[in-house]
């Protein structure tokens, strides 16, 4: 299968809640190569790599996120070849 990217913007009640944390570890167990970062405006933001199965399994963890998280929603689109960026082949928490 070919690897796709998705640049995600989550939003809702997700940060200080350990929703990066939550994201590196399902990516981590999912295969998926990327990063995340909390943004200014309250949002979480994160670029992801790999197969579309693999991809949707990951974004309806991020749905769900950890316990104290509340996702309001999850604004998606996939990169296209110009945009993409090289990814080093791990997921990583972004400052």
């Amino acid at each position: 299968m070919s690897l796709q990217q998705k640049h995600l913007l989550i939003s809702g009640r997700v940060q200080r809640v350990g929703f990066r944390q939550f994201t590196k570890r399902s990516a981590d167990r999912l295969g998926v190569t990327g990063w995340v970062r909390n943004l200014p405006d309250g949002r979480v933001e994160a670029v992801v790599e790999g197969d579309s199965p693999t991809l949707e399994s990951l974004m309806a963890k991020l749905r769900e996120g950890p316990p104290a998280a509340s996702v309001d929603e999850i604004e998606f689109r996939d990169l296209a070849r110009g945009e993409t960026e090289q990814l080093d082949g791990r997921f990583e928490i972004r400052r």
